[in-house]
């Protein structure tokens, strides 16, 4: 299939690892000029390095937190010089911390408002202006199978998270006359740093060691495995691309059939 993305210009925020390296990566296989962003400028360059050694296509990167206004607006300044402007967004993030109600204080909610619903916000705001002005726009969230079905422990994640989703449904409405397309990107247990982390202190707190774990958190998978980041940024560049040119306001779960709701 003809995805239609060389040439496009695309900023993928903290894309140096995990599911936004993932996107970035598919997006400069596919021809597509790409921007990321991440906390630790020394990640930022390594992801960037690999990029363009692996694809043969430029990548800039840029130091940034995403929970940080004057962060997210300088690089979308520099991104859309460097690019000469941008058609597709990646909204991204980390996870905020794991745990349950009683273990969060007031600035523990303030920090996730931050991090994971109010980096979007901002990403949209700043990138807007560019965003009308490109032939074949295109913003991507990634949140979670929690906005669907919560996750034991990560309370915080849940509640964002859902936050986001109801945000880009709205968007997808308020944004469809410019021709903007608004999505979500949904995933289950893919085999990231994040997934391993909680995978490990789950397999502390019941006793078990981590392959006993994950081995328990497989079973309950109908495909009976974790996704790759390969896999999730497949998803990614399809969704971003004008071969998904009639669908907005919509949520992918990549998640190996894990979700069991409609």
């Amino acid at each position: 299939m003809e995805t239609q993305l060389r040439g496009k210009r695309a900023l993928i925020a903290a894309g140096s690892k995990g599911l936004g390296f993932g996107i970035a990566s598919n997006l400069a296989r596919e021809g597509a000029h790409v921007s990321i962003c991440s906390r630790d400028v020394a990640n930022a360059a390594a992801a960037a390095d690999h990029i363009q050694s692996e694809t043969g296509q430029d990548c800039h990167y840029f130091a940034a937190d995403v929970s940080r206004n004057v962060d997210l607006d300088a690089w979308v300044m520099a991104a859309a010089e460097a690019l000469g402007g941008i058609d597709l967004v990646v909204a991204n993030a980390g996870g905020p911390p794991a745990g349950n109600f009683q273990d969060f204080q007031d600035e523990h909610w303030h920090s996730a408002f931050q991090l994971t619903l109010m980096s979007v916000v901002r990403l949209v705001r700043y990138t807007l202006p560019h965003l009308k002005q490109s032939e074949a726009p295109s913003i991507l969230a990634i949140t979670s199978a929690s906005i669907k079905e919560p996750i034991d422990n990560l309370l915080l994640s849940n509640v964002f998270r859902s936050g986001v989703a109801a945000l880009i449904k709205s968007l997808s409405q308020e944004l469809a006359p410019y021709g903007i397309r608004v999505n979500n990107l949904a995933p289950g247990r893919i085999d990231t740093d994040r997934v391993r982390s909680l995978d490990e202190a789950q397999a502390k707190k019941n006793n078990r060691d981590y392959g006993e774990q994950r081995r328990i958190s497989e079973a309950t998978i109908p495909l009976g495995r974790y996704g790759q980041i390969e896999e999730f940024g497949r998803a990614g560049a399809f969704l971003l691309s004008p071969a998904a040119a009639y669908l907005t306001g919509q949520t992918l779960f990549v998640d190996g059939g894990s979700v069991k709701s409609y």
